[in-house]
């Protein structure tokens, strides 16, 4: 079926080829002025054209006058914890106390504490959690998800978070996910780190390899979880059975992550809170994307990471919700609203880092281009609810959106 958007505001299509990087000082290069309208044909961007000439020539198609509302990307959540169970709510008061997060871990805190309530929820009411937090991510824009494994830590409890989020990406009328494995998240409780290690190589990993569910392999490499040289040898096996390679690195201190993500040449490095400038450029030089992830300083009261470093110096960097146990937001929205008005960064600029550029690290299921409003790309499209393109993350705490188009399917918020 072909649908005809018609009278656009100003589209933000960001579809130059390939992620964006440095100042976009040239809005022109990234922004359709008003007037534009947008053929899709089932699930497909067709042809993006003037209004005016697009109405003569497809007068027999269903038509949608936007009435001059801006349109931007349908966003890319390339980091998030989807799947697990519990209350954590009460760590705050250790975190204001003034507990570390390695603190609070030793107390009984932290991942561990988000294991046993995620191996007991049944496998349907842990498949109705995420989606309705699916829901959520999709009333805030976001149009296709990477999602982890990593509160299970064992094998049976790893392959059934990966067989959930399997069964719930196929349901229709939802973001669209992309699966990572990630039992190197913590040791499990009473579990030495030393000894959980051996166990992920030599039972976890070969299992999650023969379920295939999981596109990617994820490690938390930091000093009290796993070591430089201990993720190294899961990602080295990891790539060798067949997955993709993402690491979290340097959130509370550089800790060596952002050199071995350079040697490995991963797909996406993220926190990267503390990398030095040497690494960080490294990443860059050999194709690592930076994966920032703005929401967890700030649920944790800590500063904001370097931006500006990376506009300044061209590096490759998006940015996440990191949606978790203490981070409880979906929103990427509200990510571009902190970029912006707590850190000065261009509202254009921050909206590549949620969608073109993060959809270099989280490809669509259909292989289809995503993260973009071009010719022959996924109609991943959403209308916000104002005539200004840079509305999108100026309204923290809702949804600036008054649609999303998700593969071709019109859905009104």
């Amino acid at each position: 079926m072909r649908q005809l958007l018609i009278n656009a505001g100003p589209i933000a299509h960001l579809g130059s080829d390939g992620p964006i990087t440095g100042h976009c000082d040239d809005l022109s290069k990234f922004v359709y002025e008003a007037g534009q309208g947008i053929l899709v044909n089932d699930f497909i961007i067709e042809k993006i054209d003037e209004s005016d000439s697009l109405i003569e020539e497809y007068s027999d198609v269903v038509t949608i006058d936007l009435e001059g509302k801006a349109i931007v990307p349908g966003l890319v959540d390339s980091h998030t914890h989807l799947l697990w169970a519990g209350d954590r709510s009460r760590e705050i008061s250790w975190k204001l106390a003034g507990l570390s997060y390695r603190d609070i871990a030793d107390r009984g805190g932290g991942i561990s504490a988000t294991v046993m309530p995620t191996r007991s929820i049944t496998d349907r009411n842990l498949a109705e959690l995420g989606l309705q937090r699916m829901s959520k991510s999709l009333r805030n824009g976001t149009t296709h998800l990477e999602t982890k494994s990593g509160y299970g830590l064992d094998t049976d409890s790893e392959l059934r978070l990966l067989a959930i989020a399997e069964s719930i990406a196929k349901v229709p009328g939802m973001p669209t996910l992309d699966l990572t494995w990630m039992g190197a998240h913590a040791s499990p409780p009473g579990v030495k780190i030393e000894n959980y290690v051996d166990e992920i190589l030599s039972d976890q990993l070969p299992s999650i390899i023969a379920q295939g569910f999981a596109r990617s392999a994820d490690v938390f490499c930091e000093p009290g979880w796993f070591s430089v040289e201990q993720s190294e040898e899961i990602l080295k096996q990891s790539r060798n059975g067949g997955l993709d390679l993402r690491i979290h690195i340097d959130e509370f201190v550089d800790g060596g992550g952002g050199d071995l993500a350079a040697e490995l040449k991963v797909q996406t490095a993220d926190h990267a809170h503390y990398t030095n400038a040497e690494a960080r450029n490294l990443m860059s030089k050999n194709g690592v994307n930076t994966g920032f992830l703005p929401g967890t300083p700030f649920a944790m009261g800590d500063n904001y990471p370097p931006f500006e470093y990376c506009i300044e110096n061209n590096l490759l960097w998006s940015v996440a919700s990191d949606f978790n146990p203490n981070c409880q937001t979906l929103s990427l929205p509200f990510m571009g609203s902190i970029l912006v008005q707590r850190n000065e960064i261009p509202p254009i600029t921050a909206l590549a880092a949620c969608s073109v550029n993060s959809a270099q690290t989280t490809p669509h299921p259909s292989g289809l281009e995503h993260g973009v409003i071009k010719e022959g790309s996924i109609a991943n499209i959403n209308i916000l609810a104002s005539p200004w393109w840079e509305s999108w993350c100026l309204q923290p705490g809702h949804t600036p959106f008054h649609a999303t188009m998700l593969e071709g399917q019109m859905i009104y918020h």
